[in-house]
C-alpha cells in the first residue's frame, strides 16, 4: 500500500496544518450543529478529501447507539465499502445526467447509518447544466442527506452554489509541519533520511503534504536517502540561482543573466516557478520599502515586468527568451528611462525632472571618462604642486589609517566583523556571510558556523572564500584562512524564510 494511503488521517487529531478547520468542525459536531452542505477549497494534497471522510464518519454515526455498529460504519467509510457513502469524481461524472441520477437516488433513506453523505471531488469540473440540476437539491436536501464538495479552483464554483454551503479554505501546509510528518513516517517505516533531504522535499511540494509523502515513498527503496539523491530524482527548484540573478541585476551584468537562464534550462528547472521565486523576494523588498517609507516606483515597475513575464511565458514557444528579454529590460532600465516614460509616473513635471536627472548623471559619467590619461596621471602625482586631496581620497586615507594595525583576537575579530561583511563582494556572498557566526580562532584560522547549508556552501566556494580572506588580511595585516562549517548546535529550522529575507535585502540593493 502506498504511504499516503497508509498514513491518511482517520481522525481530526491526525490532520496536519488545518487546525482552524478541524477546531470548527469538532465543536460543531459536539454541539450537534453540523450543516447539510460543505465546500472545501484549497490546493492539492492539503487534506480536503481526508477531512471530508472524517466528517462523513461523524455524520453517519450520529444517532447510532450500538458501539459495534458504530465501529462497523467507521471501518466501512475507511475502506469505502459502505453503501450510504457515495464519492463522486466530478472530473469523470460531470454531466447533467450524472447529477440527475444522484438526485434520484437521494430520495431513498440510508440503509444502515444515520445519514447519507455525498462527497463530490473536483466539483468545479461540473457543467453549468449539472450545477443547475444540483442547485435545488443542495438548497433543500432530505434531512438525512449531506453534501461535501471539494475543489482546487474555488473561483470556478458558481456563487449560487457557494451561498448554499459552509465554505472552508484549506491553507498550504507549512514546511515545518510537512517535515515533522515526514519524519514521523520515516521513523515508522525505518527509512533513513537526513533532515536536509526532508527540508528539500517540503520546499519542493509547495504546501502539499500528499505530494511530499509520495516523494518519500518513491525513494524509500534506497538504503539511506541523502540530499543529492533527492535532488537527482525530483530536480532542482532553482532557488540557488536567485542570488545570482539579483547580483547580476545590481551590477548590470547582462552576460551573467543570460548564462544563468541557460543553466536553468539545461538543468530542466521550471522557469515559471523560478520567476515566482523572484517575485516573492521582490515583493519582500516592496514591503520593506513601504515600512521604511522609501520610494517604491522602481520596485513596482520590476514587479509589473515579472508579472507580465509569467503571463507571456505560458503562451510563448520559447519561455526562456521571454525571461531573458524581461531581465535585460530591468538590467537596462536606466538607459530606457531616457527614451520612454518610467512606469507608474503620470505627473508631467515629475517625469521631466526624472529625465533631466538621468541626463545629468550620464553627462557626468562621460565627462569622467573623457579626462586624458596624462592629465589623470599628473593629478595623482604627489610631486605636482596642483594636487589636492579629493573628499573621496581623504575618506579612503582616513579609513586606511583607522584600520592600519589591529590585534588579532576573538574580540577584535568580532568587533571588525561588520567591516569584513560590508567590504565583501559580490552581494550574494555578502548576503550569505551575514548568516555566519564566528565560533573559533586558532592562530590565523577563523571558523565560521552557518545555520543553513545554502549559505555555508555559498561562502565556502573557492573564489568567495578567497575574497573574504583578502578582506581579513587587509584589516589585520596578516594572511588568514577561513573555514566554513554547519552549525550543529542550531535547532533544525526551515531556512527558506531567512534566505528569502536575505535575498530580499539583495533585491532591495538593486533599486
Amino acid at each position: 500500500m502506498s504511504l499516503y494511503r497508509k498514513y491518511r488521517p482517520q481522525a481530526f487529531a491526525d490532520v496536519v496544518g488545518q487546525d482552524h478547520i478541524v477546531t470548527t468542525l469538532e465543536q460543531a459536531a459536539a454541539q450537534d450543529k453540523l450543516a447539510h452542505a460543505y465546500l472545501f477549497a484549497g490546493s492539492r494534497g492539503t487534506g480536503k478529501t481526508s477531512v471530508a471522510r472524517i466528517l462523513a464518519k461523524m455524520l453517519m454515526i450520529r444517532g447510532v447507539q450500538d458501539d459495534a455498529l458504530r465501529k462497523q460504519i467507521m471501518k466501512g467509510v475507511e475502506d469505502g465499502s459502505i453503501v450510504d457513502l457515495l464519492e463522486i469524481d466530478a472530473a469523470s461524472n460531470r454531466g447533467i445526467d450524472d447529477i440527475r441520477d444522484l438526485v434520484a437516488k437521494i430520495q431513498f433513506s440510508p440503509v444502515v447509518t444515520g445519514a447519507k453523505v455525498y462527497i463530490i471531488d473536483e466539483v468545479h469540473m461540473l457543467t453549468k447544466e449539472a450545477f443547475n440540476a444540483l442547485l435545488k437539491t443542495l438548497e433543500e436536501p432530505p434531512p438525512y442527506a449531506h453534501f461535501i464538495l471539494a475543489t482546487t479552483e474555488l473561483n470556478k464554483i458558481p456563487s449560487t452554489i457557494q451561498s448554499r454551503c459552509q465554505c472552508f479554505p484549506f491553507r498550504a501546509i507549512r514546511e515545518e509541519d510537512i517535515i515533522r510528518r515526514l519524519q514521523f513516517i520515516a521513523d515508522q517505516e525505518h527509512i533513513h533520511i537526513d533532515r536536509e533531504s526532508l527540508r528539500y522535499i517540503a520546499h519542493h511540494v509547495e504546501g502539499g503534504l500528499r505530494d511530499a509523502i509520495s516523494l518519500l515513498d518513491q525513494m524509500r527503496s534506497l538504503k539511506s536517502i541523502t540530499l543529492q539523491d533527492v535532488q537527482q530524482r525530483i530536480g532542482s527548484t532553482g532557488h540557488e540561482y536567485v542570488g545570482s540573478i539579483f547580483t547580476a541585476l545590481q551590477e548590470r551584468d547582462a552576460q551573467t543573466l543570460l548564462q544563468t537562464i541557460h543553466k536553468l534550462e539545461d538543468n530542466g528547472i521550471s522557469l515559471e516557478n523560478f520567476v515566482r521565486q523572484l517575485l516573492k523576494n521582490v515583493r519582500n523588498s516592496l514591503h520593506t520599502a513601504v515600512e521604511q517609507k522609501k520610494p517604491t516606483k522602481d520596485i513596482v515597475a520590476v514587479l509589473n515586468t515579472l508579472l507580465v513575464t509569467i503571463r507571456d511565458m505560458r503562451i510563448s514557444p520559447l519561455p526562456g527568451l521571454v525571461l531573458e528579454s524581461a531581465l535585460l529590460s530591468i538590467c537596462n532600465r536606466d538607459e530606457q528611462a531616457e527614451k520612454s516614460a518610467p512606469l507608474f509616473v503620470t505627473d508631467t513635471t515629475q517625469l521631466k525632472a526624472v529625465s533631466e536627472k538621468k541626463k545629468e548623471a550620464i553627462h557626468e559619467k562621460k565627462s569622467d571618462k573623457s579626462v586624458p590619461a596624462k592629465e589623470t596621471t599628473a593629478s595623482i602625482n604627489p610631486q605636482s604642486p596642483s594636487v589636492t586631496a579629493t573628499p573621496e581620497k581623504a575618506s579612503t586615507a582616513t579609513a586606511s589609517a583607522a584600520i592600519e594595525a589591529r590585534e588579532l583576537s576573538m574580540e577584535s575579530l568580532q568587533s571588525a566583523w561588520g567591516d569584513i561583511v560590508k567590504q565583501t563582494t559580490p552581494s550574494s556572498v555578502k548576503m550569505s556571510l551575514k548568516n555566519g557566526r564566528l565560533t573559533a580562532l586558532e592562530d590565523t584560522k577563523v571558523t565560521l558556523a552557518f545555520s543553513s547549508a545554502f549559505h555555508r556552501d555559498t561562502v565556502a566556494k573557492t573564489e568567495a572564500c578567497r575574497t573574504v580572506e583578502a578582506v581579513m588580511e587587509t584589516l589585520f595585516k596578516r594572511s588568514m584562512r577561513l573555514e566554513c562549517v554547519l552549525d550543529q548546535a542550531t535547532p533544525m529550522q526551515i531556512d527558506d524564510d531567512n534566505t528569502s529575507v536575505s535575498l530580499a535585502e539583495a533585491a532591495a540593493e538593486i533599486f
